[in-house]
């Protein structure tokens, strides 16, 4: 039966039924399959033709059904490689519809994947397999079904996911950087089927796979996908906590001390590590280490304050004393009070032995450029011998040390090695002596203006 009819602006489609006939065909492919031996061949053979005539026919649904059937045979007969050849034959047909697509999609995804999983895995858990053979007849349809959906925006949200399966199956093997390749093929930011939550999960998966793969390059560029305010929103504590604690692992690898410890202040920072004590305790703890271990900034210095001001600070006595003694503009001795505590630390000591050492060496660096800043608050002038022995140093690290911060631009110092003089302020020429007066005395004189203005306006009133 056909039907026809033309509206303004151009000719419908003719469409046919073929309801009735598909529903005979259908049975009769069921009852090949099921003589003895199953003829799969015969069965597929019918729906075959039958699926051309709807296909070109535009009867949407019978079409969608012989598809579905068509899969279903092979499945029945537990023949994988009928069922991957038909799946890629139906999905490339020319004219092919979406719809179709889409149907024969969904019809096998439950077959490579878990759609029963809990709630956190989002559907894209592989299925469990007993033996080698169930494993590689998984996978090779997890790839076929990432063929049929690449490309296609209507089944984007369905490769994601298959991607992440296959990155799985990868990683199950031991092969990491199979994984994180297989990852990085999906821009996965682009995709609009997916919920923001998605992305985020998404990303910060290729993110552990690419740190877990060493390519820490890559790994920065995936973590600048994520929108940082996206993470501050409620109810994505999770993945704040776990994409910090990613970020931590690429700035231990770039041993910058004052990033971790702004990766750590993010974790504290959240709401659901200040809902347990243990929690917050080890993220603050971690916070104050790395920040003992920063270079001097004005950065570094207001976190300082920011956290001195912080009221659980006093819960955490190691850390609160090396807050006041880096704050306090005295010479500090080496080491650090409780310095033993903060060097046994996870944080401190993750990422193996080399760069524990370079802690351990960066602190003590970290104390003698403190107190040379201390010195040049006091001192115009002092011998070098003197400043050495008040540091505890030896001329040649004092000066080595001197020389990187001005270098650094973090103090001004000159060295008069045949004197033994150190001098911390800078020599000003006549005409930078004249400007500093003639900028006082303008100062002077408009201060005296409004005083006398404010006399006037008084004396007027009364």
């Amino acid at each position: 039966m056909s039907s026809g009819g033309k509206a303004q602006g151009g000719q419908l489609e003719d469409r046919i039924d073929l309801t009735e006939e598909t529903t005979t065909k259908l049975a009769q492919a069921t009852a090949l399959i099921q003589t003895s031996p199953p003829n799969l061949s015969a069965a597929l053979a019918l729906l075959a033709s039958l699926e051309k005539r709807a296909r070109v026919g535009n009867d949407m649904p019978s079409l969608v059904r012989i598809c579905e059937a068509s899969l279903q045979l092979c499945k029945d007969c537990n023949d994988e490689e009928s069922l991957i050849a038909t799946l890629k034959n139906l999905t490339t047909r020319r004219s092919q519809k979406t719809r179709a697509i889409s149907a024969c999609v969904d019809k096998a995804i439950p077959w490579v994947l878990d759609s029963s999983s809990d709630e956190g895995s989002k559907g894209y858990m592989p299925l469990e397999v007993t033996n080698e053979d169930q494993k590689v007849i998984r996978e090779q349809l997890v790839v076929a079904l990432r063929d049929v959906t690449d490309g296609k925006i209507f089944l984007e949200a369905h490769r994601a996911r298959l991607t992440r399966a296959l990155a799985i199956i990868k990683e199950q093997e031991g092969d990491i950087s199979g994984a994180a390749d297989v990852l990085q093929e999906v821009n996965v930011e682009t995709y609009g089927s997916l919920s923001k939550r998605e992305k985020v999960e998404f990303i910060l998966e290729q993110m552990r796979l690419t740190l877990g793969k060493k390519d820490y390059v890559r790994a920065a560029i995936v973590g600048n996908k994520i929108n940082r305010k996206a993470l501050a929103e409620e109810g994505m504590e999770e993945y704040k906590i776990k994409f910090f604690s990613l970020m931590t692992e690429y700035h231990r690898h770039d041993r910058d001390a004052f990033e971790l410890a702004k990766d750590y202040h993010s974790i504290y920072a959240t709401s659901t590590v200040q809902a347990e004590e243990e929690k917050w305790k080890e993220a603050l703890a971690n916070t104050v280490v790395f920040l003992a271990l920063s270079p001097y900034s004005m950065e570094q210095q207001d976190m300082l304050h920011r956290i001195n001001a912080d009221a659980n600070l006093e819960k955490l006595e190691p850390c609160q004393k090396a807050i006041e003694v880096l704050l306090t503009k005295e010479i500090a001795a080496y080491p650090l009070p409780h310095q033993a505590d903060m060097e046994t630390m996870d944080a401190f000591t993750a990422g193996g032995d080399d760069l524990t050492k370079h802690w351990k060496e960066m602190m003590r660096v970290r104390v003698i450029q403190h107190n040379i800043r201390v010195a040049s608050l006091y001192y115009q002038r002092i011998h070098g011998s003197r400043l050495a022995q008040l540091l505890g140093l030896s001329g040649e690290e004092l000066e080595k040390e001197i020389s990187n911060m001005v270098s650094n631009g973090e103090v001004y110092a000159k060295i008069d090695r045949p004197n033994d003089v150190v001098r911390f302020k800078q020599q000003e020429g006549a005409e930078a002596v004249l400007t500093s007066w003639a900028d006082d005395i303008s100062t002077l004189l408009n201060l005296i203006d409004t005083t006398s203005h404010l006399i006037q306006k008084e004396n007027m009133t009364q």
